[in-house]
């Protein structure tokens, strides 16, 4: 399954993808990610990009692409991936199109992520990134769950939010949206690969709708194979105990119902063992003379 998530700034494609890499097992592609990654292993890649966001300018699209094709030749995106963040304009949608059917990883299926505006500028107002994994969360809709860690730290997530994440800046993003990335919808209806759906509602909900488009189940988180197999060695574990405690008990049981009904026979036969060694009345007559 190769995707890309259309939608405007807080349509929740972010909280989508992670959901999707947890029950579907296809890793999300960010470029924002990637250009972070690209810098902090000083690659030509990333001094190239280091070089124009230290300048002031704009990431080129050449090496935004060249770190997308990078990414794809990683084992883990045999089986697919997600885009999320790009393309943003049409000129980038054509590159990648062309780049995908060069590597021959055409994509599946475009989902758009419908939101009304105003519900849009509630939901960035409470977007809160954790700094250490870069996770994403919604303090309104999605927050970390109650005693949550984060997986690099072990510790509570450390969450931030951007600086572009108020009310005065939202209207200029979303006015930005609509002339450079909006027309990307007609650009992927037009090959075929175009799903909308309405991302408004609870989180599960819009996972739901998503499932339904993809034609997925993404009804429950994966179980990776050693979590699998590890509950089943436990469950095997107990079963073996919970015979062990049974034959244990019908043992105990036989041994005491043989005690009990060994005891008796046991008494008997000292009795008539005691009898057979006391003399007769005869016997005792007989006895008594020979000491007279």
């Amino acid at each position: 399954m190769r995707i890309v998530l259309l939608g405007a700034p807080g349509s929740g494609k972010g909280t989508q993808a992670q959901r999707l890499v947890e029950r579907a097992g296809i890793p999300q592609i960010s470029t924002g990610d990637l250009l972070r990654a690209a810098v902090a292993r000083g690659s030509e890649l990333g001094r190239q990009a280091r070089e124009a966001m230290e300048g002031g300018r704009l990431v080129d699209d050449a090496l935004v692409l060249g770190m997308i094709r990078e990414r794809l030749g990683e084992p883990d995106t045999r089986r697919g991936f997600i885009l999320d963040g790009f393309p943003r304009n049409l000129a980038q949608a054509h590159a990648l199109e062309r780049l995908l059917e060069a590597l021959g990883q055409p994509l599946d299926a475009v989902v758009q992520f419908e939101v009304d505006y105003r519900e849009l500028v509630r939901r960035i107002s409470g977007r809160r990134t954790c700094a250490d994994c870069g996770r994403v969360f919604n303090m309104l809709t999605s927050p970390p769950a109650a005693g949550e860690l984060c997986p690099k730290t072990a510790a509570p997530h450390r969450l931030t939010q951007r600086p572009d994440d108020n009310e005065a800046t939202v209207a200029e993003r979303l006015r930005v949206y609509d002339e450079k990335t909006r027309p990307l919808i007609d650009f992927y209806r037009a090959r075929g690969l175009l799903r909308v759906i309405d991302a408004e509602g609870r989180v599960d909900e819009v996972t739901r709708r998503l499932a339904r488009v993809l034609g997925a189940r993404l009804a429950a988180p994966r179980r990776t194979r050693g979590a699998s197999t590890a509950k089943a060695a436990a469950s095997k574990r107990a079963s073996a105990g919970a015979a062990r405690a049974r034959s244990g008990g019908t043992a105990r049981r036989k041994r005491s119902s043989l005690r009990s009904r060994g005891k008796p026979a046991a008494k008997t036969a000292r009795v008539a063992r005691g009898k057979s060694r006391r003399p007769g009345s005869a016997g005792r007559g007989r006895l008594k003379g020979k000491r007279r």
